[in-house]
């Protein structure tokens, strides 16, 4: 059962369930859902919690030791399970796979990691274990998503704010959940159970937006040129290094290039988006794009490209950013009236 972090109290209320699977690259839903996974489990006697890393060097023995041995303290137990790489291996998944199939009402299994494919989640282990229990996917919030969030928390720190003031904060505060909680925290503590306007609200927030070269490349495709600034700003801000935003911004030409070519030789984009790992959620963004850069277009963009990747291996650019900055807008030719793109 796949279930989204927001909704998660919800089922939990209605009681939990035997396993829990929590993976994605948003840090702040995951430790959420960690909490209220475990503040549940400990009202119903869950009072023993083992924690285990499964790296490389794990042995996956220990993980049966554990949900077959009980402390002379303790009734029940939650095992959680720490996945860096998020794929358990051979010997994992019959671990994973056996534990599925013997379940042990006095211990719960957690296990955590980052953003997982279809590779996994269609996995025998992964498919035994999600059928007893939750798979609860932590990505990024965007848009009317995050608005939605903010808002929550707005309500549960019995503030009053203004829609202009939730668009401030998802300005400021987006791609970093952890500081958006952070700065309502501060609110509330400044205007306790007040009404929040957005002239208070620019007087106590701190710009905390945090982007990844992801997020950068599908705004591209997406033709928003402005925001594309702005994450090429916090992106150096944080110490990102060029050739890494490079790399992607290569990587997403040849995609585009190659997807051009097939077209113009007969190919329905359809029967590409596989080849090319394109999953349906990306699809248009890659459609939007198409649009806009024809062939001739892609060609130039390739010279530029070169150009850029000769420059930083030369180490011949004091702010390789700036022209970063000129390479992510030709993903956009188009017009760009009353947009300001100053990049400083």
């Amino acid at each position: 059962m796949q279930l989204y972090p927001n909704r998660l109290q919800d089922a939990l209320n209605k009681g939990l369930a035997a396993c829990y699977l929590i993976f994605g690259d948003e840090p702040q839903q995951k430790l959420e859902s960690l909490e209220a996974i475990r503040q549940q489990a400990r009202q119903q006697g869950f009072d023993e919690r083992t924690s285990l890393v499964a790296d490389t060097s794990f042995n996956w023995n220990q993980l049966l030791e554990a949900s077959q041995t009980l402390s002379l303290f303790a009734n029940r137990q939650i095992i959680e399970v720490e996945m860096p790489s998020g794929k358990p291996g051979i010997e994992g998944a019959k671990v994973l796979t056996q534990l599925a199939e013997q379940q042990n009402p006095d211990v719960l299994l957690i296990l955590h990691g980052p953003r997982i494919g279809k590779d996994v989640q269609n996995a025998k282990w992964f498919k035994h274990l999600d059928k007893h229990g939750a798979y609860i996917p932590c990505y990024p919030l965007e848009g009317k998503q995050l608005s939605g969030w903010i808002t929550d928390r707005l309500r549960r720190a019995g503030l009053q704010a203004t829609p202009d003031v939730t668009k401030l904060l998802s300005d400021y505060c987006e791609g970093n959940l952890l500081a958006a909680r952070q700065e309502i925290d501060k609110l509330a503590l400044l205007y306790p159970g007040g009404q929040l306007d957005q002239s208070k609200a620019e007087q106590a927030l701190v710009d905390q937006s945090r982007f990844n070269v992801f997020q950068l490349v599908d705004v591209l495709l997406a033709g928003d040129a402005q925001k594309a600034v702005k994450m090429l700003y916090r992106l150096e801000s944080e110490g990102i290094e060029p050739t890494i935003v490079l790399w992607a911004l290569v990587r997403e030409w040849q995609t585009l290039s190659n997807l051009q070519f097939a077209r113009s030789q007969g190919q329905n984009l359809s029967g590409l988006w596989s080849k090319y790992k394109i999953w349906s959620n990306r699809q248009s963004l890659y459609q939007q794009a198409l649009q806009r850069l024809d062939a001739k277009h892609l060609q130039q963009m390739q010279s530029k490209l070169a150009s850029l990747d000769q420059a930083l291996k030369q180490s011949a650019l004091t702010r390789p950013y700036i022209e970063l900055c000129h390479l992510c807008l030709l993903f956009i030719p188009m017009p760009l009236q009353g947009i300001p793109l100053e990049y400083t």
